[in-house]
């Protein structure tokens, strides 16, 4: 009878055994040492104080280490009391809000929403699939909707096919509001309106506006002029539909393309990137059906402009 095989110490494959993650409802104004004494009376105080110091503490979103931090009605408390909780840290791409349906994130400039056939890995999507599954290796992350390369700022992924599905299939009445800033050159006259076209893409993937419904897809496009200063205006645009390279063509049908948009007429790049950035995402949560607002700052360099 064959001998059983011997396994090295240590290359026994682990079972994975799930975070054990106690949730608790800040009531009244205290500070947080207090509150989680209070909140978990059979935990030693030195116990307690090690759940700080190991990043087993997360108030909201975000993980403290720090235990007079002031907590007010409504927030919520979370101790993992099995490990830290899972950090994401990346230079260009940041967490915005996360629970266990979603993540909003802000993705910076340059880099790709998804992978192509060229580049799979270092993408928005792989970033955040190998982050959740440090938490889980069961774990997936969802494509909702996507942002160009060159822009910068808010879009949301799921973490279940559910919330994937109920945003994907109802799209139109789930997204309340995007909101983007672009500096475009020029000033825009009249300041304030709406564009309108149906847009194509030929063999080269260049999108353009056509009148012809048979030849493209509608895409309607709000704008407002904010700013005017030194040959560049700042303006705030609302998608109605959300189609490829929408902004970017319709404002270079208006004759004022966006700033570093050389693709698709700006003579100049002075930021050296395109001046486009989503910066209001607002949308009804697909599972809570919450109302989920969020808004990220300007780019340093857009101000400079104008």
């Amino acid at each position: 009878m064959p001998k059983p095989r011997s396994t090295k110490p240590g290359a026994e494959r682990r079972r994975f055994a799930p975070d054990v993650i106690l949730s608790f409802d800040v009531k009244a104004d205290d500070t947080l040492l207090n509150f989680l004494l209070t909140a978990m009376p059979d935990r030693k105080r030195t116990t307690v104080k090690d759940y700080l110091k190991h990043n087993q503490v997360m108030v909201g979103n975000t993980v403290t280490r720090q235990w007079d931090q002031p907590l007010t009605p409504g927030e919520t408390v979370r101790v993992n009391t099995s490990r830290e909780f899972q950090t994401f840290r990346n230079p260009r791409l940041h967490i915005v809000y996360e629970d266990d349906d979603i993540i909003v994130v802000n993705k910076g400039y340059g880099l790709l929403s998804m992978g192509t056939d060229k580049k799979s890995e270092g993408t928005a999507y792989w970033l955040l699939r190998e982050y959740v599954k440090r938490v889980d290796p069961r774990n997936k992350i969802f494509i909702v909707h996507r942002l160009d390369q060159q822009t910068s700022g808010l879009m949301m992924f799921a973490k279940t096919r559910e919330a994937k599905e109920a945003m994907q299939h109802n799209w139109n009445n789930m997204v309340l509001e995007r909101k983007y800033i672009a500096i475009v050159q020029g000033a825009i006259d009249p300041a304030e309106g709406t564009v309108q076209s149906y847009l194509a893409e030929n063999a080269a993937h260049q999108v353009f506006s056509t009148n012809d419904p048979k030849e493209g897809k509608l895409a309607l496009t709000r704008y407002r002029t904010l700013k005017t200063r030194g040959g560049y205006s700042m303006v705030e645009l609302q998608l109605e539909t959300g189609r490829k390279n929408q902004i970017r063509v319709h404002m270079a049908d208006l004759g004022h393309p966006i700033v570093g948009d050389r693709r698709y007429g700006a003579d100049a790049s002075p930021i050296r990137r395109l001046a486009l950035h989503a910066m209001t995402l607002r949308f009804i949560h697909p599972v809570t059906r919450k109302d989920m607002n969020f808004t990220c700052p300007l780019p340093p360099g857009f101000s400079k402009l104008v």
